[in-house]
């Protein structure tokens, strides 16, 4: 841990260093210093979220047995407060306690808002949609870190929930296809977004994995073949839909690792190219093992090793997943794993060998 004494030499060995006069703020470069050393992890982060997911669940259940769910003005006049409290409070200060403590008002808000337009007879689209638009202006006005990824998470949630009611399931593929879009411009994107506007900075980390959540959840249910047919209204016609989106963006996101392995001889590129597609090609109905893909090589390519660990995580999951619900016999399902293993051993074999090649130079 670095000490003003410490900020105060590297600032004048650049002074030194530099041929002309440089002028620094020491006060503020103090305060924002001491204000990232005090950030929290990641850990304690995920810690405080599902904490407050507890938390909420066991003061909504002593809610519910006080019999507050006869009143629905009673759960509505709780509820919009509770929301409000929940979103605002991490402005005050930046504390774990209260962090927890935010995080459950914001749920229980949620909930109870829910139940007591439910128990006006509120149509459930509409519902969802209030729901939508609270977590988009709480997205935009907070701005805080734990708000800000639970917002991102009832969006989605409110849409998936408004095709899953309305029975229009296909529209799922648009959903999948639209965040693997809007995930490989955001990685892609990364330093020119950090950078643009100073409320982009402050929202990039939680939205990102966030997305990377709900991108995952669909892909979950596109990966569960009795689920689907249970929820009605799907059809595979339009499967290949997402699948060919997705292996679009790999193929793009593949054209940048050009210049990170410094591969510049087209036959290779071409090479690479057909071996991916060669790989991919088996993926078209099963989306959801593309998908994983995606977001290993996002995270591969940016560096950013929690979303690398979830994305190696659910690609085992989807895989396993497919592996069980082909409907072949053992000895073909083995004959798939068997090829499709070469297959990604030989382009990791490829890759080792650039960046081994790179290392020496």
């Amino acid at each position: 841990m670095k000490t003003k004494e410490d900020i105060k030499q590297l600032l004048d060995s650049l002074q030194s260093s530099s041929d002309k006069d440089l002028k620094f703020n020491e006060e503020e470069i103090y305060k924002a210093y001491e204000k990232s050393d005090n950030q929290q992890s990641l850990a304690i982060k995920i810690l405080s979220i599902f904490g407050g997911i507890m938390a909420s669940c066991l003061f909504i259940a002593f809610l519910f047995i006080t019999g507050i769910y006869d009143s629905e003005w009673g759960l509505l006049v709780l509820g919009i407060p509770l929301i409000i409290f929940g979103a605002f409070i991490t402005k005050v200060t930046d504390n774990i306690l209260l962090d927890t403590l935010s995080i459950s008002a914001y749920i229980i808000g949620f909930v109870l808002v829910g139940a007591g337009l439910l128990q006006m007879d509120t149509d459930e689209n509409l519902v969802s949609i209030i729901f939508i638009l609270i977590a988009v202006s709480a997205l935009f006005i907070v701005r805080s870190y734990l708000i800000s990824f639970i917002s991102v998470l009832i969006i989605c949630g409110g849409f998936l929930f408004l095709m899953i009611s309305n029975n229009s399931f296909d529209l799922i593929h648009i959903y999948i296809s639209l965040l693997a879009l809007i995930l490989t411009f955001i990685y892609l994107k990364e330093a020119k977004l950090i950078t643009f506007n100073k409320a982009f900075s402050q929202l990039y980390d939680s939205v990102r994995i966030a997305l990377i959540f709900c991108f995952l959840a669909g892909l979950y249910l596109l990966g569960k073949n009795y689920r689907l047919d249970y929820i009605g209204g799907y059809s595979f016609e339009y499967l290949g839909i997402s699948s060919v989106v997705i292996i679009l963006a790999i193929l793009y996101v593949i054209s940048h690792l050009f210049e990170m392995l410094n591969i510049k001889k087209s036959e290779q590129k071409y090479g690479i190219y057909a071996l991916s597609v060669l790989i991919l090609l088996p993926t078209v109905f099963a989306p959801a093992i593309s998908g994983a893909i995606l977001i290993i090589l996002l995270s591969f390519l940016v560096n950013y090793k929690t979303s690398l660990v979830i994305g190696v995580v659910a690609f085992i999951y989807f895989v396993s997943q497919y592996y069980y619900d082909l409907h072949y016999t053992l000895l073909t399902k083995s004959i798939v794993l068997f090829c499709s293993g070469i297959l990604f051993l030989g382009l990791y074999f490829l890759t080792h060998k650039k960046l081994s090649s790179d290392e020496k130079i």
